[in-house]
């Protein structure tokens, strides 16, 4: 560790860096949830990242750290490795300075975040499944051709610009009791929360990992950086194995919790998003707010960090479907009918009795070798809600049907 890196992670230091990022930044002034206050029985407010002008936060660590480098640093040209935000950070400062800028992006990275990346007139290279794959081949690259590398979460200067977060929060809201920060490979989580404490050390700062990619979670078990086999998780930008060896220290010492969290609760949580605060969130953005149910206090002032909004409109499509499904809005059954005109109108007739609303329609006339007797009748509804969905399953019941509750496939 160089003594600038030594140097880093100071209060004068995060000053510095909350001072110079407004030089890439605009404001991203608090947002205090009504919705989900009321689901969670706190006050809770949203630090909305996903407005910066690069989609997400990573364009302040990587501004600042650019900032530190020498002139020559800067002129052998710049590399990283990211799934996406932090890609977009480096090539957006490295623009802002006049420099080179290489990205290696996991073959996995969504479009949207690979073409703005490209936008900022950095040169992509696509290499590896998930992160750890592609950092590999940009040390590689690194050392053959000279590039100054600047790693996404596991550099002290990266996680101080990252920090500035924590300072604009303490600053609009002075009574915090709780900042929830994802977690993919550490430096957010160390800038925030070694701040934080510098500035108020009753404020609790929670860590928040996707249930199939918590090598933090693991890690601080451990109590050493440890390697997850592997990560299987929606929230790609969290999608990390091994946590930063220089930043864990910090980790360890300013985290005061973990909370993970599976993939179907960021599914809900990116409808929730968009219809009660008409955003668009990423899934690992999506991260704290999914938290908030797991996190046991009531009448807490809470901020959730809400890291990063590039997500393309295919993910979000399918993102928005299984929402739907989750929470019953959308939902297939199976009858069996016998095979003869009028029975569709009749199940047609009761459905539409209950005010649900018919999708599609799939008919097997081969379920039975005795078509008179049976053919089955699958039917995809749209419903309110659970409460909703049951009334039409009884309805149908009632009239002897015997529907049966199908896997979905829109």
């Amino acid at each position: 560790m160089s003594d600038r890196e030594e140097k880093m992670l100071t209060l004068e230091k995060f000053e510095e860096a909350s001072e110079k990022v407004k030089e890439a930044t605009q404001p991203t002034e608090l947002i205090y949830s009504e919705y989900l206050s009321m689901q969670t029985a706190n006050k809770v407010y949203l630090k909305p990242e996903n407005m910066q002008f690069t989609g997400a936060y990573k364009v302040r660590g990587a501004y600042y750290k650019m900032s530190t480098l020498t002139p020559d640093e800067r002129a052998r040209g710049i590399i990283t490795a990211s799934a996406g935000n932090h890609a977009q950070g480096v090539a957006y400062a490295a623009k802002c300075y006049g420099a080179k800028a290489v990205i290696v992006m996991p073959t996995t990275t969504p479009l949207i975040k690979v073409n703005r990346t490209k936008s900022y007139g950095a040169e992509v290279v696509l290499y590896g499944n998930v992160y750890d794959e592609a950092c590999a081949k940009a040390y590689e690259l690194a050392e053959k051709e000279g590039y100054t590398f600047i790693h996404p979460f596991d550099d002290l200067a990266v996680a101080t610009g990252q920090g500035s977060i924590a300072m604009e929060i303490v600053k609009e809201l002075p009574l915090v009791d709780y900042i929830l920060v994802p977690i993919g490979g550490g430096g957010l989580a160390t800038g925030v929360s070694t701040l934080a404490k510098l500035l108020n050390p009753k404020i609790k700062v929670i860590g928040v990992e996707p249930a199939g990619a918590n090598c933090m979670e693991v890690s601080l078990k451990e109590g050493k950086v440890t390697t997850l086999p592997g990560v299987n998780t929606i929230a790609d930008g969290t999608a990390v194995k091994t946590p930063g060896s220089n930043i864990f220290p910090y980790i360890q010492e300013n985290i005061d919790g973990i909370i993970t969290v599976p993939d179907e609760d960021l599914v809900v949580a990116f409808l929730d998003m968009v219809e009660n605060h008409k955003m668009i969130v990423e899934n690992s953005g999506l991260l704290t707010v999914a938290a908030l149910k797991y996190l046991d206090v009531r009448g807490k002032k809470i901020v959730s960090i809400l890291s990063g909004g590039n997500m393309d409109v295919i993910t979000m499509s399918s993102v928005v479907q299984q929402g739907l499904i989750f929470r019953d809005r959308i939902f297939t059954v199976s009858v069996l009918l016998p095979d003869k005109p009028g029975e569709l109108s009749t199940v047609a007739g009761i459905i539409a009795e209950e005010s649900g609303n018919v999708i599609k329609l799939e008919h097997n006339q081969f379920v039975s070798t005795n078509r008179s007797a049976a053919v089955e009748l699958r039917i995809t509804l749209e419903a309110f809600g659970t409460e909703h969905k049951h009334k039409i399953i009884e309805a149908l019941s009632t009239k002897g049907y015997q529907p049966k509750v199908v896997r979905t496939n829109i």
